[in-house]
């Protein structure tokens, strides 16, 4: 039997383990992004965002009155620009957006605070540049999830306008780690285990209690939250944590989409090349930022 999209990509982040040292963590993590070229009709451009160092991403089919803001993945300690810039390139022309990703700075030498507080410098960024807030989408995979949670959780006990969605792929949300998935899909998530995300949130917090909702937004108070889009996968040991968010939030009357994806392990949106499922979840995604956010800045 010949083997499946999936189990080709499980066996090639098995032949790669992860190493011990952190420089060679990053290395390893930014290498899945550079094992895909961007199509011809990418555009990407350098820029920051309110002091954090920042790049655009553009296809034809963007509106440049749309961004899509993205937070990247990797525990807090790890991720970049490099590592995402194919799927959010991806994302962003399903979304008919251009995209605006952050390099915020990362822990253990920054902890918590400091990627919250440059999150937030983004997203004032592009209302400092006349986007309308109801033309952003606000997405974050993993670790950037939980940081896109705490964003707007920041923005609205400061009263400062909401995007017009929010998009969550595989979102880590509790690093208490209660989740009961953590245990169960342990055997089987080949990116993800319980004592490595121990490790990594260690790392961010530094003595931050892990249940203060600005960094596991599951406790937070969601109310007010925009219309809200999360993505997991079956076979992921953070199921527990998005199936818990999309009831957290849907108690608090946000407007919620949970997409369960079967088979897929965590962050499987990297994978989109090779992968028809990687495809299928950002061309869902795409079509749900398309349908909630404005089509035009204001003037």
């Amino acid at each position: 039997m010949a083997m499946s999209e999936i189990d080709a990509i499980r066996a090639r982040l098995a032949a790669h383990p992860r190493p011990a040292d952190l420089a060679a963590r990053r290395a390893r993590l930014d290498g899945l992004g550079a094992d895909y070229v961007l199509p011809a009709d990418v555009r990407v451009e350098a820029t920051e965002a309110g002091g954090v160092t920042a790049e655009w991403t553009l296809t034809p089919a963007a509106d440049p009155a749309r961004v899509l803001l993205f937070l990247h993945g990797g525990g807090y300690v790890s991720g970049s620009l490099a590592s995402h810039r194919h799927m959010v390139a991806e994302a962003g022309r399903q979304a008919g957006a251009r995209t605006l990703a952050l390099a915020y700075r990362l822990a253990p030498e920054h902890p918590f605070p400091a990627a919250l507080e440059d999150a937030l410098a983004g997203y004032r960024a592009l209302l400092a540049l006349g986007i309308a807030p109801g033309a952003i989408a606000l997405a974050g995979e993993s670790a950037g999830g939980g940081l896109a949670l705490a964003t707007l959780a920041r923005l609205r006990a400061a009263g400062a306008p909401m995007p017009g969605c929010l998009w969550c792929s595989s979102p880590w949300v509790d690093l208490a780690l209660t989740g009961a998935s953590l245990t169960t899909r342990d055997a089987v998530d080949p990116l993800i285990h319980r004592d490595y995300l121990a490790e990594l949130a260690e790392a961010y917090l530094q003595g931050t209690d892990p249940r203060d909702p600005l960094v596991s937004p599951l406790y937070a108070d969601l109310a007010g939250l925009p219309p809200t889009l999360i993505q997991v996968g079956s076979a992921e040991t953070l199921l527990d944590d998005a199936v818990r968010l999309a009831g957290a939030a849907a108690a608090a009357d946000v407007p919620v989409t949970l997409e369960a994806w079967p088979h897929m392990i965590h962050a499987w949106h990297l994978f989109h090349p090779d992968l028809r499922e990687g495809r299928a979840s950002l061309a869902s995604a795409g079509a749900f930022i398309r349908a909630h956010l404005e089509p035009r800045a204001r003037a």
